[in-house]
């Protein structure tokens, strides 16, 4: 997850002594009426308090969201799987490094680790596993959760390289690049350049602030006796360009996201893969889906599992979220180099992993029929329509790794369906 950069010295001191309102009004009384995305971004990333900078007890159940981690092991268990399958169509190189984007508690990382370590010793003797994450208080957390892996070097926690420069008014600008390193500087990699990468990441896209374009025009906020409130001012060319291609232009009354930081975040690092694959897990759309008429518009805040269309109700301290556009992320990979492989719901992308061996990595530890039957809840929460299975999409990307082995991933061979009735028996 990206950070707005600190300032030096005194003027990071009286930064941090102003509340999230206070800065936003201040920014505003100095250079005029604020872009959506810098409100977004000052809410979400902050240094001092931030949504996603100032603690780590967002997530969870009884945090504000929970992610597909906090579900069950299992999802980390069947990515180790496909991470192993990655390897091997990698032919096995001696070393690998898989790079997670916005890792939050690590759970998943964990999970991912310790089911390598159990079932495939060989790619986890090669596995160097890096958790990119900019808010101090999670990384503390990081190197708490993975203190044994990190002690042996199996995965690394590291600081900050750079941070995403704040932006600014009138356009978004690419992330300053980092001292020391030819990758893009929001890469922070463990091995070398040029050693083979896998890239994940789940929900991180859909935090990336983002442009909302109407008919009057593109959001800003502006104040107006001394409140906040919204107004309209002429959208930038690459704004509505991306709506030509991308997505849908708004009707009267609808609101239209224009991620233009994701497509620069989702080119830098493709561009970061020298060798390797691109794997994102988000909530999202394709331009088709938006064609007949859905997803029109899904900015929402959430709190304590509470949802609201209302961004403004509580600056600093709700998530701030969209969904993501998928086909403009496929298309930024493409036009980076990388080869599009497929998109799928996490539905079929995690059932076609677990159907050869019947979800074994889900009831591998139930030793009664209770404990099966609550794992067996758990993962239907994961792969069925109802629960997380169809509303998270799936996008694979590879560089320089052969088609046919490409192919063979599991994952990209989703069946008849004969899966869930597989989970349904348990």
């Amino acid at each position: 997850m990206t950070a707005v950069r600190c300032l030096p010295g005194r003027a990071a001191r009286e930064a941090s002594a102003l509340s999230i309102r206070e800065k936003i009004e201040q920014e505003i009384r100095q250079r005029g009426p604020m872009p959506f995305s810098r409100y977004m971004q000052i809410c979400l990333y902050d240094p001092a308090h931030g949504y996603y900078s100032a603690n780590a007890e967002q997530f969870g159940k009884a945090g504000d969201f929970y992610t597909s981690s906090d579900v069950h092991a299992v999802f980390g268990r069947l990515l180790a799987r496909q991470f192993d399958q990655m390897w091997q169509a990698l032919d096995r190189p001696p070393k690998i490094e898989i790079l997670e984007l916005g890792p939050g508690r690590g759970l998943f990382a964990r999970d991912v680790l310790d089911w390598s370590n159990k079932k495939f010793p060989d790619f986890f003797a090669a596995l160097t596993y890096t958790l990119q994450e900019s808010s101090p208080a999670l990384r503390a957390r990081l190197r708490d959760n993975l203190r044994e892996h990190i002690g042996t070097g199996k995965a690394a926690v590291p600081e900050e390289r750079s941070s995403l420069a704040p932006l600014v008014w009138g356009r978004v600008p690419l992330p300053v690049q980092a001292e020391r390193s030819s990758a893009p500087a929001d890469i922070c990699r463990s091995l070398s350049p040029d050693a083979p990468l896998i890239v994940f990441a789940n929900e991180f896209f859909d935090a990336l602030p983002v442009e909302i374009l109407g008919t009057a025009g593109k959001l800003y906020i502006a104040l107006e006796n001394n409140r906040l409130r919204e107004t309209w001012l002429p959208p930038l060319p690459e704004e509505l360009e991306f709506l030509d291609r991308y997505g849908v232009h708004p009707e009267p009354g609808e609101r239209i996201e224009v991620p233009i930081l994701a497509q620069n975040w989702i080119r830098q690092t493709a561009h970061s893969i020298p060798l390797g694959l691109l794997l994102i897990i988000d909530y999202g759309y394709t331009r088709n889906q938006q064609l007949s008429g859905r997803y029109h518009g899904t900015l929402m805040a959430y709190r304590h599992h509470s949802a609201s269309p209302d961004p403004y109700q509580a600056p600093g301290e709700q998530d701030l979220t969209a969904h993501v556009n998928f086909t403009a992320l496929a298309a930024a990979c493409e036009q980076a180099g990388m080869q599009f492989e497929k998109l799928l719901t996490q539905s079929q992308f995690l059932m076609d992993i677990g159907e050869k061996n019947q979800f074994a990595d889900a009831f591998e530890d139930c030793r009664i029929p209770q404990e099966r039957a609550k794992v067996a809840l758990q993962l239907k929460h994961l792969v069925t329509p109802v629960g997380m299975g169809e509303n998270f999409q799936v996008l694979i990307a590879s560089r320089a790794v052969d088609r046919k082995k490409i192919a063979a991933l599991s994952g990209l061979n989703f069946g008849s369906g004969s899966q869930l009735s597989a989970i349904s028996s348990q």
